[in-house]
C-alpha cells in the first residue's frame, strides 16, 4: 500500500512564500510522475504543477513565473515552491502521485491548507 505524507501548508500574508512536501512511502516499483491539485471551496479539484520521471513540467496558467515543482528522487519526494502569493491561492492543495507496482496506479494524498490573507 502507497501512502503519500503532505505537509508545508499554513497562513502567510500575500507577497509571501510557502514551501509544500509530499513524501511517498510504501511499495511501487517506479514513480511515473507526481503531482500537486488544489480545491478551493465551492470548487473543483484543478492541477496547478505536474512533474515526470523524465523531469518535464507543466503548470496551471494561473501560477507559471510563481510556483516551482521539484523532486527529490532519493527521498520519492516532490516539492511545490510557491512565490508571490495571491488570496486566490487559497485552497487545500494535494499531492498525487502516479506511480507503478502490478500496473498503473494513483494515489492521492490527504490535503494540505494554504491561506493566504490580503
Amino acid at each position: 500500500q502507497v501512502h503519500l505524507m503532505e505537509s508545508g501548508g499554513g497562513l502567510v500574508q500575500a507577497g509571501g512564500s510557502l514551501r509544500l512536501s509530499c513524501a511517498a512511502s510504501g511499495s511501487f516499483v517506479s514513480i511515473n510522475a507526481m503531482g500537486w491539485y488544489r480545491q478551493a471551496p465551492g470548487k473543483q479539484r484543478d492541477l496547478v504543477a505536474g512533474i515526470t520521471s523524465g523531469g518535464s513540467t507543466n503548470y496551471a496558467d494561473s501560477v507559471k513565473g510563481r510556483f516551482t515543482i521539484s523532486t527529490n528522487n532519493a527521498k520519492n519526494t516532490v516539492y511545490l515552491q510557491m512565490n508571490s502569493l495571491k488570496p486566490e491561492d487559497t485552497a487545500v492543495y494535494y499531492c498525487k502521485m502516479n506511480y507503478q507496482l502490478y500496473n498503473h496506479l494513483e494515489v492521492w494524498g490527504q490535503g494540505t491548507l494554504v491561506t493566504v490573507s490580503s
